[in-house]
């Protein structure tokens, strides 16, 4: 039976309704894996997505939108030969999200919640609407002041959420709901629930499935769930034996919003959150992230790194990415890719080693952004005449 533990002190506790230990500790979902029975070989018979895994996922409940099973793209272009971007805008409601919310709203089922909630800089609370109307259940939502991206914003209010703008940052969100959870007993969806990151650890399963174990692993971090949780799906993995290695795992902040990298790089004991993160990638515009104490730990554990990238580069590889691989991605999901020139330029990442870039949301999460970074590509004819001129430039 999956049992809850605190990271910090190693008090467990049964299954329950509980986001941290009674220390203030994160808690992290343990199973007894030398007596789970799961067969790679035989899973690999089933439909890929998240619930092929079930023997390693926290709930016998099962709402899904088939989640997961998305895919590996090896790079052509030059400037990215060699590269392999899982995509993950290709799940049902066009980000990574969907892999913990199909886990974490069927633990809310299993544990008679009838409502659900969230803080959100747009994805989750997708996410969460999408999944708790498959549920037939409430969902709750609140959204920081400030620009919040339509594409996501959208999905929220029709898949019937309620959905809650304030004037402070996702931080004060965060605050917000959850004294919410607390007063009025909704089931909390952020990823300082520990279940949520059980479906967000497939990832890890998936790059298995499909190449195997590459030398690194980058990804965008903003609230800093997921990368703890692939390091615990490959954890697991190597566990069980059926991997003999694990790969360095790398976060990549944008600049505005990179507490996490500050600690990584001055060596701090302790996260300094950054009081007014600002950055045009607003999946990761977090100053305070909760999940800080996981990522760290998954960051030193692999021998893996942070590091920071500016709007510019991020805007430059969101791109690069769509005109020479046709993968559209939105703001967030491009900083891994701007973070992996800069550690090629850099002499971090070797030519002749394995990488896997997450791209963690599709681009029509953010079309607006899109728009506008290609200000003056939009042609405007008015003769027929211009067509010569047009066509010459094509080749």
């Amino acid at each position: 039976m999956p049992r809850l533990v605190c990271i910090e002190c190693g008090r467990q506790y049964p299954e329950e309704v509980r986001y941290t230990c009674d220390c203030g500790g994160l808690l992290e979902v343990k199973y007894d894996l030398k007596d789970i029975k799961f067969d790679l070989k035989e899973a690999k018979t089933r439909k890929f997505g998240v619930w092929r895994y079930r023997e390693l996922l926290p709930t016998q409940r099962r709402v899904s939108l088939d989640e997961g099973g998305t895919p590996m793209y090896e790079c052509v272009s030059n400037e990215l030969a060699s590269i392999y971007v899982k995509n993950e805008g290709a799940n049902p409601t066009g980000s990574f999200k969907d892999r913990g919310m199909t886990v974490g709203v069927s633990k809310a089922l299993e544990f008679g919640m009838k409502s659900v909630a969230c803080a959100s800089t747009g994805n989750t609370s997708a996410s969460l609407a999408a999944y708790a109307a498959r549920a037939k259940i409430a969902a709750i939502v609140v959204i920081p002041g400030g620009k919040i991206a339509y594409g996501k914003l959208s999905q929220a209010l029709i898949h019937g959420a309620k959905v809650c703008a304030i004037k402070g940052n996702f931080d004060e969100a965060m605050g917000i709901i959850n004294e919410m959870c607390r007063k009025y007993k909704l089931y909390l969806l952020n990823s300082l629930n520990p279940y949520r990151l059980e479906g967000q650890k497939t990832l890890a399963y998936e790059i298995v499935d499909q190449l195997g174990v590459p030398d690194k692993i980058i990804l965008p971090v903003g609230n800093a769930g997921n990368i703890s949780a692939i390091w615990k799906g490959f954890k697991e993995f190597h566990e069980l034996g059926i991997i003999d290695k694990l790969p360095q795992m790398i976060g990549i902040q944008a600049e505005g919003a990179s507490p996490i990298v500050k600690m990584f790089k001055e060596h701090l004991g302790e996260l300094t959150p950054e009081p007014n993160p600002k950055t045009i990638a607003t999946a990761i515009r977090i100053g305070n992230p909760v999940n800080w104490p996981k990522s760290i730990r998954a960051i030193y554990e692999s021998g893996g790194l942070a590091d920071s990238v500016t709007d510019r580069e991020i805007l430059d590889a969101q791109k690069l990415l769509a005109r020479k691989e046709g993968i559209f991605v939105e703001p967030a999901s491009a900083s891994s890719i701007a973070g992996l020139i800069k550690l090629i330029d850099s002499g971090k990442i070797d030519e002749e080693e394995k990488v896997v870039c997450i791209t963690t949301g599709h681009g029509l999460k953010d079309p607006d952004t899109a728009v506008k970074s290609c200000e003056g590509d939009l042609i405007e004819v008015s003769d027929l005449n211009q067509f010569d001129t047009i066509i010459k430039t094509l080749n």
